[in-house]
């Protein structure tokens, strides 16, 4: 059987997701922070030796934003290598949009994984 031109090819959209890709922990430097800040409409609170985001809805640390944030994705684009904190080697990666999933880590070094059902 010949394949023709009536072919549909199906085109699989794409969820944006930002990981940490070395040991120590996702985190952003300040710039990156200022950025978010500044795209999102917050006050960056820069207090003793730490960064954190003050909302509306409250207090947001940068490891507490959602990493599929679409101003988090745009800066890590934007800023590149200049966007990673001290500890961090930040990564977008595209994942199916019917896939569930959850970043796993260890000692800070993230990847990402498809949720599935677990049980004692």
């Amino acid at each position: 059987m010949t394949v023709g031109s009536n072919t549909k090819t199906r085109k699989i959209k794409m969820t944006k997701i930002v990981i940490n890709r070395c040991y120590g922990g996702f985190g952003l430097g300040e710039l990156a922070m200022m950025e978010i800040a500044d795209r999102k409409g917050w006050v960056l609170v820069q207090q003793d030796r730490s960064n954190y985001f003050r909302s509306p809805e409250g207090d947001i640390a940068d490891s507490d934003l959602p990493r599929d944030d679409p101003e988090l994705i745009a800066t890590v684009e934007i800023l590149g290598e200049h966007s990673w904190g001290p500890y961090a080697e930040l990564l977008i990666v595209d994942v199916p949009d019917d896939v569930e999933w959850t970043i796993e880590e260890y000692d800070g070094r993230e990847w990402i994984a498809e949720r599935h059902r677990c049980w004692p």
